[in-house]
């Protein structure tokens, strides 16, 4: 058994989310790291945060590929007394490096949005904005195995996502039965036409504002008042796609006769840390 280099993995994760499908504003790719080197480790996280840091430096990772990446900005510096530019420098000083899959992965197949779509349990799954070939594209939508009520679709998904203290808010009736669910995991306020156009009973997206869904609430109310709206947490919808891709690294990298351990973060990067319910709510 033998190492791949860094740039032997680089382009296997770019030929499962090419670079080319992720949004123009984003910075996605090798971030830090020499291709030459070997790979012997490799740790999958979200959020290229200090604690995910530490983690990889621990084990003696030599590469860590998260899904938000870490310079998404326009920067001019990346000193080490910012934030930003530290983590630059401790990933270079400790040999490890960084490669960052964000809006390429959320498209394609196998990607985080077929991931989110997996974990509530939904059948025949597609793109709700697919591209021309059908099969990658924006969101995914598909069906409940069985109908259920708005609430009670609401609780399923608080109880299969990874948990943190903002859980699940709903919009709409709770009574309503609902079956076809699209989901559009991470932040996504601008496909409800869309949505709503392919059939879906229920938008699922995150960090949702007051306007976009209430200007959706409005719109849906001329009608039958679908789709309703379930705002998760941003990390939580997310993080389901961890387990994918690390399983995908590992059982490839075997098939092509390396030796490469593969692991996901066990750190929890959702800022939030409390919720307080206001009275009459639970």
């Amino acid at each position: 058994m033998t190492q791949p280099t860094l740039g032997e993995v680089v382009d296997l994760v770019h030929t499962w989310y090419p670079p080319a499908t992720a949004e123009g504003w984003d910075a996605v790719g090798l971030v830090a790291g020499d291709p030459a080197e070997p790979v012997r480790r490799i740790l999958v996280a979200l959020d290229p945060v200090a604690a995910v840091v530490d983690e990889a430096l621990a084990w003696d990772a030599d590469l860590v590929l998260t899904h938000h990446p870490l310079l998404l900005r326009g920067v001019h510096a990346v000193t080490a007394d910012d934030p930003k530019g530290a983590i630059v420098h401790r990933l270079v000083r400790g040999g490890c490096a960084l490669l960052a899959s964000h809006t390429n992965a959320d498209v394609a197949e196998s990607g985080v949005a077929e991931a989110l779509a997996e974990l509530l349990g939904l059948r025949d799954v597609r793109p709700v904005v697919p591209d021309a070939e059908g099969a990658t594209g924006a969101g995914r939508m598909g069906e409940l195995p069985a109908p259920l009520t708005l609430r009670d679709l609401a609780a399923h998904a608080a109880a299969v996502l990874p948990p943190t203290p903002q859980g699940v808010r709903v919009a709409g009736d709770l009574d309503a039965l609902v079956r076809t669910i699209a989901v559009l995991p991470g932040s996504d306020d601008t496909r409800f036409a869309e949505a709503a156009a392919a059939g879906a009973d229920v938008y699922v997206s995150s960090d949702l504002k007051h306007h976009p869904v209430s200007e959706q609430r409005e719109r849906a109310r001329l009608g039958d008042g679908r789709p309703f709206v379930l705002d998760t947490a941003h990390w939580a919808s997310e993080s389901p796609w961890l387990r994918v891709v690390a399983a995908r690294l590992t059982a490839e990298l075997a098939a092509r006769g390396h030796d490469v351990e593969v692991r996901v973060s066990e750190q929890r990067t959702d800022p939030w840390t409390a919720r307080v319910a206001s009275p009459g709510f639970p």
